[in-house]
């Protein structure tokens, strides 16, 4: 493990493998370095990139410097960028993309290109409120350190199966859920206080970028397909790209290819 320091102080773990030009990796919600899909991605990638696979603040082995605010962990990025030497991909899904987006924004040509999967932003306003009693919700179960409560609340916000979530309880990886709880209150902050797609403020993005979502259940889950259509239209140098077959948990085979012929492309 290594770790860089962000601005504020904070230590960010990290690890890297491979070799070629570097590629940051962001997680999503209740997952970090070493618990959720960037390990085995990073394992695809390592032929062909130097990978980095962080601990986002209050995660793993990274500390956690309060107050919070959005900006702190794009400078975690930033550190992160700095390390890889100054220029870096930065490939993010789900919560790890509107951050992965919110630093894009922020650090202009640090990020050399960008790849997102399905950054969940809704596009109807109608939307809106069942957002806000999630969030209010999450807020008062962790202030009374109900973190369990808390991960469950957020599954069924996702709509995971109620027999799904019981199974998880049960088993050794609840207690990993627990100990990141408090850090959905940072993905809620990460999405925005609306959770509308940023498409005007992604407009000043000059890389490149991609901007991927799955094409299964495509009807339950438009809203994701028309945030992605959204965010590709309003950035200037974006594509759009459909995965067929692929839900929000995205199968690493198919996806790693897409990234690697992204990030070769001169």
């Amino acid at each position: 493990m290594n770790a860089v320091v962000s601005k504020d102080g904070t230590k960010i773990a990290y690890e890297k493998k491979g070799s070629g030009k570097p590629v940051i990796l962001v997680d999503g919600a209740l997952t970090y370095r070493s618990f959720g899909p960037m390990p085995g991605l990073a394992g695809l990638l390592a032929p062909y990139f130097t990978v980095y696979t962080y601990d986002r603040r209050g995660r793993g082995e990274s500390s956690n410097t309060k107050p919070y605010a959005v900006e702190r962990e794009v400078e975690d990025i930033e550190a992160l960028i700095q390390e890889a030497g100054g220029g870096a991909f930065v490939y993010g899904i789900s919560s790890g993309a509107c951050l992965a987006l919110e630093a894009a924004i922020k650090l202009d040509d640090k990020i050399k290109k960008l790849a997102l999967y399905e950054p969940p932003y809704i596009t109807e306003k109608a939307a809106q409120q069942d957002w806000k009693e999630y969030t209010k919700q999450i807020v008062e179960l962790l202030k009374a350190n109900r973190r369990g409560d808390a991960v469950v609340r957020f599954m069924q916000f996702v709509r995971t199966p109620t027999e799904q979530i019981e199974g998880m309880r049960q088993s050794p990886m609840w207690s990993i859920f627990e100990a990141v709880a408090p850090t959905l209150v940072y993905d809620a902050a990460v999405m925005g206080e609306d959770r509308m797609a940023p498409v005007k403020r992604v407009a000043n993005i000059k890389i490149p970028a991609m901007v991927m979502d799955g094409g299964a259940n495509l009807m339950d889950r438009s809203f994701m397909h028309q945030s992605a259509t959204a965010l590709a239209k309003a950035m200037p140098h974006a594509q759009q790209r459909t995965l067929e077959g692929q839900t929000h948990d995205v199968n690493l085979e198919v996806l790693a290819p897409v990234l690697v012929e992204f990030f070769s492309k001169h």
